[in-house]
């Protein structure tokens, strides 16, 4: 368990594994005035739903991180999902999301 969480923390700090390169990133895509950046990540033979929710605000820009349990087979199949569940969050919290 402390592995995942480790690798988990890594993935989000920018960090990475030895011998891992860096995939290069999702096309970032507006949704409702929030910024979507899908950012699935290799994990099991699988790309694992993640990704940011960025909003600008007059004091800056606030994000939120998220992950989920769903894995894909491919990345254009993750960075997909992951959007379409960053909707979904944006859709049930709207800016309660930056609380």
């Amino acid at each position: 368990m402390a592995s995942i969480l480790k690798d988990l923390w890594n993935r989000f700090a920018g960090g990475s594994g030895a011998g891992e390169q860096a995939e290069p990133a999702a096309e970032a895509v507006e949704y409702k005035g929030f910024r979507i950046r899908p950012e699935p990540y290799s994990s099991k033979g699988g790309y694992q739903t993640a990704g940011i929710i960025e909003k600008d605000y007059e004091a800056g820009t606030k994000e939120h991180r998220f992950v989920r349990a769903e894995t894909h087979p491919s990345k254009d199949d993750a960075v997909s999902f992951s959007v379409t569940k960053a909707k979904q969050i944006i859709d049930e919290q709207g800016d309660r999301l930056f609380r």
